[in-house]
C-alpha cells in the first residue's frame, strides 16, 4: 500500500485530527446500530494511547448546510464516551471560536468530538477557507471514513493541504486491504455475487471485475432485466426496460472472455409486495418456465439457490455486493439467507462489500463467520470499479 499509515506516526502530544463516519441511524435521538462507531474504535484508541490530543470531525444525515438539532452529533459524541469510559467533550460547532478554545485546551489522551461538518454548506463544496478553519492546529490528519473517501470533501480531502501530515486509520487501511490489493491477485475460482435493483448501477463494477472473475452469480431485480432481454416473460417485475441492449452485450462479453455468468435458473414471485404474501415459483426458464401477468420477482428461486450454492461451496474467494431478494420481508428472503449460509460455510475468503449486502449479514446473525465485511456504500463499489478515492489520493505517501 502507497499511502501512510497510522501505525507509522508518532502522535505525542500532538493534536490529530480525525475524520471518522458517525452517520449512524437514529430513531428519537437515540443511535439504533453503532456498528459504525465502533468500527473507528480501534483507531481512536491506538491514537489516545499513543498520547494524541484527538479531535473527530464527521457527518450526520443531511441537514443542507444549516444547523439542524435534529442532525447532532451529541448522541455518537455520548455513546463513544460509554465504549472508552472516559469524557467525550462535544463542540457546539466544527469551526469558530468555542471549537478553537475547546480544542487548544485539550491534553494528551483526550478527544473531542466536532458538531457536524455539513451544517456548513462549504464542507460538500470543498471550500477552501473553511477547510483551513476545520484543520486549525492539527499537526496530523487521519481519514478513518471509508464509508466517505469517494467524495472530495473539506473534511475528507480539502483539510489534507492545511495539515503537515495524513495518513490512513486501521479501518480504511483494511477496506483497500481487502477491497484492492486482495482482488489484484485472488486465490481462484474467484467467484462474484451481485444483486441489487438496477444493472444501471452495476455495469462498472461488472465490467471491471469480468476482467478477474471466474464467475458471476446475478440476484436481485437486475436479474429481472436480463431475462427480460432473453426473450423470457417477466410480468409485473421489475425491469429497467432501456437496459436490454447492455444486459445482453454483458452476456456476450461474459461469453467472449470465458466467465460463466449464472441467471437465476428460476425466480420466486409473488402478487402482493408485503409481509405474509403467498409465493410460488416461475418455473425453470428455458423449460417452459416465467413470470406470468399480475406476479412479480422478488427473489431467487429454490432451483437458482442449488445452483448458486454448489458455485459458492467451489470457490476460493467470493465478493457479494447487493442482495438477491426483497429479505427485509421474510417471505421473500430465502435467497439471501441460503447465499449467507453458504458463505459462512465456505472456506474461501469470503468479502462482503458493503450497503444492503451487510445489513442482509447483520439480520442473518452471520457477521462473524464472514472474513471481510467492508463499512461503505458509494465507496465500496469505487474502489471495486478500479477508481481512485479522493479521500485516499490526498493522504500522504508512505
Amino acid at each position: 500500500m502507497s499511502k501512510l499509515s497510522i501505525r507509522n506516526l508518532d502522535v505525542a502530544s500532538k493534536e490529530v485530527l480525525m475524520r471518522v463516519d458517525f452517520n449512524v441511524p437514529l430513531k428519537d435521538g437515540q443511535i439504533t446500530d453503532d456498528t459504525r462507531i465502533q468500527a473507528a474504535v480501534p483507531s481512536i484508541k491506538h491514537l489516545l494511547i499513543g498520547g494524541a490530543k484527538l479531535v473527530l470531525c464527521s457527518h450526520m444525515g443531511r441537514p443542507d448546510g444549516k444547523a439542524d438539532p435534529k442532525y447532532s452529533l451529541a448522541p455518537t459524541a455520548k455513546r463513544l464516551g460509554e465504549i472508552l469510559g472516559q469524557e467525550v467533550k462535544l463542540a457546539p460547532d466544527c469551526i469558530g471560536a468555542e471549537a478553537t478554545a475547546l480544542r487548544a485546551g485539550l491534553q494528551a489522551g483526550q478527544v473531542l468530538v466536532l458538531e457536524n461538518t455539513r451544517y456548513h454548506a462549504e464542507e460538500e463544496a470543498n471550500d477552501s477557507t473553511f477547510a483551513r478553519n476545520l484543520a486549525g492546529s492539527a499537526e496530523i490528519f487521519v481519514n478513518d471514513a471509508f464509508g466517505t473517501a469517494h467524495r472530495a470533501h473539506a473534511s475528507t480531502e480539502g483539510v489534507t493541504k492545511f495539515i503537515p501530515v495524513s495518513a490512513m486509520g486501521f479501518l480504511i487501511e483494511s477496506e483497500l486491504e481487502y477491497l484492492e490489493v486482495k482482488l489484484q491477485n485472488p486465490e481462484r475460482p474467484f467467484l462474484v455475487i451481485m444483486g441489487g435493483s438496477k444493472v444501471s448501477d452495476k455495469i462498472q463494477v461488472i465490467t471491471a471485475l469480468m476482467e478477474k472473475a471466474d464467475a458471476f452469480l446475478i440476484g436481485g431485480a437486475m436479474a429481472n432485466t436480463f431475462r427480460k432481454a432473453q426473450g423470457y416473460e417477466t410480468g409485473d417485475s421489475r425491469v429497467e426496460t432501456d437496459k436490454l441492449e447492455l444486459a445482453l452485450s454483458i452476456l456476450e462479453k461474459a461469453k467472449s472472455k470465458r466467465v460463466d455468468f449464472l441467471l437465476p435458473a428460476d425466480t420466486r414471485i409473488t402478487q402482493e409486495f408485503k409481509d405474509g404474501a403467498t409465493t410460488k415459483l416461475s418455473g425453470v426458464y428455458g423449460q417452459g418456465g416465467g413470470v406470468e401477468k399480475g406476479w412479480e420477482g422478488i427473489d431467487i428461486g429454490d432451483v437458482a439457490i442449488q445452483e448458486f450454492e454448489a458455485e459458492i461451496a467451489k470457490a476460493k474467494t467470493i465478493i457479494w455486493n447487493g442482495p438477491v431478494g426483497v429479505f427485509e420481508i421474510e417471505a421473500f428472503a430465502k435467497g439471501t439467507r441460503a447465499i449467507a449460509e453458504a458463505m459462512a460455510k465456505s472456506n474461501a475468503t469470503t468479502i462482503v462489500g458493503g450497503g444492503d449486502s451487510v445489513t442482509a449479514v447483520n439480520k442473518f446473525g452471520l457477521d462473524d463467520k464472514m472474513t471481510f465485511i467492508s463499512t461503505g456504500g458509494g465507496a465500496s463499489l469505487e474502489l471495486l470499479e478500479g477508481k481512485t478515492l479522493p479521500g485516499v489520493a490526498a493522504l500522504s505517501e508512505a
